[in-house]
């Protein structure tokens, strides 16, 4: 298994002595209500408010402060002190800690957060059946589709934004460095596949003003992506081709100088990825190169890193599909030969953890 030094560092043999074991042990066994108080914390402005506090805060002046009772300011202070978000002085004043400070201020924890809330909580309950099964059993909170893609546009608002929020925040971060890997060849037309909303479509036409960029997806998707882009002056350089990428006898449209998927093969199973990969290989030219972005959990260079992508694939069990997950990078190269391709170059730490793999005929 070819892993990074931090990956390696903590996965590949044991680092924590018996009481450290054990706190886990227990940090986990508790880990709903942990979440739960942490996200209130949040929500309620308490974090904030002892960020400010340079002296520190007593339960009731926190109380006071987010217009809480003082019962709830107290009972999430002190569960918040066992998570060690917060830390308590001889007077009897509650700081915002290290932990705390990062759940306040850092963006990808944020993301992080606000997706497994509102996307992933209520539907991990039946994270069981979706293991046995193979399907998403988890998405019947919200409807009765196949897979969380085809209702994507029909999940609640609030679903939705984090949806989206988690989606972009990771993608946002690469496009510049992706940018510059996927136009060094300079392509005049680009196909990006399951390319959503068309975040990665309009930075392509704004990067290069020759490119005419073709988004591959289902036509749900495209209709979202016409009204996400109409705004946009280079939209008569976006066009979209209506799809179903998990029917095999969906063809890829010919003449493109590059084909792009980003976050997009992590969404389906083995022999779906190969089916598509075959397809696309059928569709490219000798002088077409296939650039697939994607977040292997074995590459990172932070653990933490590692630890959000592990830690993503059963939202994929439970609520997307029920057979996909986040790729390790030794079995997407295995996928890439079956399908008749050949990895030419492995770009790594793109963004925010992000590998983008060159692939040729």
């Amino acid at each position: 298994m070819n892993l990074s030094p931090a990956v390696e560092k903590t996965y590949t043999k044991e680092t924590l002595k018996a009481p450290e074991a054990q706190t886990l042990a227990h940090f986990i066994a508790f880990a709903p209500v942990i979440f739960q108080v942490a996200r209130l914390m949040i929500k309620f402005g308490v974090f904030e408010e002892l960020s400010n506090a340079q002296n520190g805060l007593t339960i009731d002046e926190v109380a006071n402060k987010c217009k809480l009772s003082h019962y709830a300011a107290q009972v999430l202070l002190e569960a918040s002190l066992s998570s060690r978000t917060v830390y308590v002085d001889r007077d009897n004043k509650f700081h915002l800690a290290k932990t705390g400070w990062f759940l306040l201020r850092d963006k990808a924890v944020q993301a992080n957060l606000n997706f497994n809330h509102d996307v992933n909580y209520l539907g991990l309950f039946d994270l069981e059946a979706a293991l046995k099964n193979g399907k998403p059993e988890g998405l019947k909170v919200f409807g009765s589709w196949n897979t969380i893609y085809e209702g994507l546009s029909q999940l609640p608002e609030e679903v939705q934004k984090s949806w989206f929020g988690f989606d972009h925040f990771y993608s946002d971060n690469s496009f510049d460095e992706a940018l510059k890997i996927a136009f060094q060849h300079n392509p005049k037309r680009l196909l990006d596949v399951g390319g959503n909303t068309g975040r990665w479509a309009e930075q392509c036409v704004r990067y290069n003003k020759d490119v005419c960029v073709t988004i591959m997806d289902l036509p749900q998707q495209l209709e979202m992506m016409r009204k996400a882009t109409a705004a946009n002056p280079d939209a008569a350089r976006i066009d979209g081709y209506g799809a179903d990428l998990l029917n095999p006898e969906t063809a890829f449209p010919e003449g493109f100088d590059a084909i792009w998927m980003s976050q997009f093969l992590d969404c389906f199973s083995e022999e779906q990825v190969i089916s598509i990969l075959t397809r696309a290989a059928k569709a490219m030219s000798d002088a077409t190169t296939l650039y697939v972005m994607e977040t292997f959990w074995n590459r990172q260079q932070f653990e933490p890193a590692a630890l959000s992508l592990t830690l993503t694939s059963p939202y994929f069990t439970a609520m997307a599909n029920g057979n996909s997950k986040m790729f390790l990078s030794d079995d997407f190269e295995r996928l890439v030969a079956a399908a008749g391709l050949k990895v030419k170059a492995f770009h790594d730490n793109i963004g925010y953890g992000h590998t983008i793999v060159e692939i040729v005929k």
